[in-house]
């Protein structure tokens, strides 16, 4: 694929020249896509995106490592000479460094003034006017090495100072502090581990690359803790691959004497205004019934979350449901991506630690090699002032007849066979130090230094000796700056796991289906208030049930299908109300129509069925339970003959069968055999004339009459028994009632 590009010349003539729209991608976009990644979005081994690791330096060049705090306005504008993006993006990068946002496990800046939290959506940072930093004490850490040549430095981008490409951190910072970010086609999401557990592991797989890390880090430990659930498999796959997920969860306290429940620790990825919104949504929806308020009580002592609930209610059953239904349990996704010799890698922590470990290893090389240059360099000069020591006289001389001072050099490195170095040292010494006591005490450093010296190469010839010292320096970073463990750890099979039913609200309903397919569901405590039903003009109940929320509505249609739904997916209604429109929320066929419902939770009992043609059918209502979520069964009952009745019976029980209007029969369904296909025609029940058809079914309960025994057959099938005047006129009979 080509694209035209136009170029216009003076003339204005257009030239129009082909290219193909892989060279266009990669000389206009590729530039810009490896730049996010390699100098902007994804970290390096050192634990800090570019934008860090620039703002950090400017402060340690300005010396507030050790000094007072000075405005972040101050900082920020300083910090442009290394990074130009503008104050905005750099104020932003500063705030979530610091202390008081509390968004690291280990700040790497010591703040004063309100720079928001990490935990709040929309407590928002001061301006940079308002507020001051300097680096905090472990920061010491984070730039002990850097003036002694431990890591490069390069131009900043207008080659008017210099800037560090890593810094030489003498813990595994990577690790420690929590990190991500998103760049052109990858991404990189790293959580926080306690600095005393990476140091433990660091120390130990230096020591054994083999060790198991599970042994040291017990899991993540974010800055604002919460419950870390800990799943074997999944965590062990983050520490192998670097890849995976895990569940942090809320912790809290129930305050039983005001019926409140307090969150005081969140997960790291969410914020108090989004949990508080989402349970405000679950309780306007009905799905949890038992809060009466939530608020944020957040202040000074930190953050706290306060849920009133009734005193009636269990707080950890509420509390269960919050964390299906809420951010209170929330996932944190691994993808430990970070840039090894400006290539981007995704490893686990064995992985991250072997590079870190080469990365210092290289650092302390560096920082024992300069230590050994100025030792060398001095022990060079004081090998060179000790030949003073065979003639003082000699030395004092030489200068003292030197006519040219140029020459003054040159004479003592004749005279006592010294290099231009060692004669410049010795020209520069005061004229009160050229005595025996000061070279004296000056020559007795020689034999310190040689020690040092060769103390020092051999511990750079020795990648053991090196790991010790390293090993060392992170013992001592876990005493000087180490902390208990923020997020405690529970295991996955202590936390409690609801089936979707348990995540329903339980409590009594009333269900109520009119002839022209209108439904309601209400409550049985608002039906007690208003029991008068609200219809449409020329509408009437024609079947109503009480059962719970959590049932199954089981809606027969004429045109042979059963309709499934969750009681819990009908919203509630009032009595004054006309309720839910079935065509619309069962998706019913054109011109089809409810014609009965029943509801159920365990799918026990049975449907009988009465046709025209005499027969009636028994099925099991497990017939239509399914384990998926379909909500449409077809072929729900027999087809061969139009249906008069239908009804549901936990157990068997008497029916009333009418045949045209004038002799009827009672049986009890005991005699009807269960039928394992639901849309069997069923068995013969009465015995039909030529044109005669069953008109109408009653439940026992249905049919008036001062002598229904009368009625009864004691086996299949039967002609009936005519019906009585009283038993006509009490029933509505003659005339075919309509379903």
């Amino acid at each position: 694929m080509a694209r035209k590009t136009k170029e216009t010349n003076e003339n204005e003539n257009i030239i129009i020249t082909e290219q193909k729209i892989t060279d266009t991608l990669e000389v206009n976009y590729m530039p810009y896509a490896m730049s996010v990644i390699v100098s902007r979005a994804i970290p390096e081994i050192d634990g800090f995106k570019p934008s860090h690791r620039k703002l950090l330096y400017t402060m340690y060049d300005m010396g507030l490592l050790k000094g007072a705090r000075t405005k972040s306005s101050n900082i920020v504008g300083q910090t442009m000479r290394l990074n130009p993006h503008g104050d905005a993006a750099i104020y932003e990068t500063m705030v979530r460094l610091t202390e008081g946002n509390g968004s690291l496990l280990i700040p790497f800046i010591d703040s004063k003034g309100n720079f928001g939290k990490q935990y709040s959506r929309d407590m928002a940072y001061a301006a940079p006017r308002y507020t001051e930093a300097k680096l905090a004490p472990v920061c010491e850490e984070i730039f002990g090495d850097i003036d002694k040549n431990s890591v490069d430095f390069v131009d900043n981008f207008d080659a008017s100072t210099k800037e560090p490409v890593l810094l030489p951190t003498t813990f595994p910072n990577i690790l420690v502090n929590p990190n991500q970010g998103i760049a052109v086609g990858m991404a990189s999401s790293f959580c926080s581990f306690n600095l005393v557990e990476i140091c433990e592991a660091a120390t130990a797989f230096m020591s054994n690359p083999d060790c198991d890390i599970s042994d040291y880090i017990k899991g993540p430990d974010f800055p604002g803790g919460g419950e870390l659930i800990y799943n074997p498999e999944e965590m062990n796959a983050i520490y192998e691959t670097g890849r995976g997920s895990f569940k942090v969860r809320a912790k809290y306290r129930f305050d039983k004497k005001n019926s409140c429940i307090e969150i005081y620790e969140i997960p790291y990825t969410t914020n108090v205004e989004t949990i508080i919104d989402k349970i405000i949504q679950l309780v306007k929806g009905g799905k949890i019934r038992d809060i009466t308020d939530v608020r944020d009580e957040t202040d000074l002592k930190g953050l706290k979350i306060a849920i009133d609930i009734k005193r009636t209610a269990d707080a950890d059953m509420i509390m269960t449901k919050l964390f299906s239904l809420t951010p209170l349990c929330d996932s944190f996704s691994c993808n430990f991506n970070l840039l090894i010799d400006g290539r981007p890698k995704t490893m686990g922590i064995k992985g991250v630690l072997g590079e870190w470990v080469r990365f210092r290893m290289g650092c302390v090389k560096r920082r024992l090699k300069y230590d050994m240059d100025k030792k060398s360099a001095k022990l060079h000069l004081l090998q060179g002032l000790s030949k003073i020591l065979l003639d003082i006289d000699k030395a004092i001389e030489i200068i003292r007849n030197t006519e040219v001072d140029a020459m003054v050099i040159p004479n003592l490195i004749t005279g006592f066979d010294i290099d231009q170095k060692q004669a410049e040292y010795v020209a520069e010494i005061k004229l009160r130090n050229i005595n025996k006591e000061y070279i004296l005490n000056r020559i007795q450093e020689i034999s310190e230094l040689v020690d040092s010296i060769a103390d020092l190469n051999a511990t750079l010839s020795s990648d053991m000796k090196i790991k010790k010292l390293i090993a060392k320096e992170l013992k001592n970073v876990a005493k000087k700056y180490g902390e208990p463990r923020r997020t405690s750890v529970i295991s996955d099979t202590e936390t409690e796991t609801l089936q979707a039913e348990d995540l329903i609200e339980d409590y009594g309903i009333r269900l109520f289906l009119t002839a022209q397919n209108y439904f309601k569901k209400i409550p049985l405590t608002s039906l007690r208030t208003s029991p008068e039903q609200k219809l449409k003009d020329d509408d009437e109940i024609i079947y109503e049930c009480e059962c719970t929320n959590r049932a199954d509505i089981l809606f027969f249609s004429d045109r042979h299908n059963v309709y499934k739904l969750r009681a819990n997916d009908v919203a509630d209604c009032k009595a004054s109300g006309f309720g839910e429109y079935l065509a619309n929320i069962l998706n019913l066929e054109e011109d089809e129509r409810i014609i009965y419902f029943t509801s159920t939770t365990d799918y026990s009992g049975y449907m009988i069925f009465a046709f025209e043609n005499g027969k009636a059918a028994k099925v099991n209502l497990d017939s239509y339970a399914t384990k998926t979520n379909r909500r449409k069964l077809v072929n729900a009952y027999s087809a061969k003959s139009p249906v008069v009745g239908m009804t549901f019976s936990e157990g068997d029980r008497d029916i009333v069968l009418l045949r045209d209007t004038d002799k009827a029969l009672l049986f009890n369904t005991e005699l009807i055999p269960l039928n394992i296909n639901k849309s069997s025609g069923g068995v013969q029940v009465f015995t039909m004339k030529k044109k005669s058809v069953i008109t109408r079914m009653f439940t026992s309960d249905e049919f008036i009459s001062d002598d229904i025994e009368r009625l009864r057959i004691r086996k299949l099938t039967s002609s009936g028994y005519s019906l009585t005047p009283d038993e006509s006129e009490k029933n509505n009979i003659p005339g075919q009632i309509k379903l």
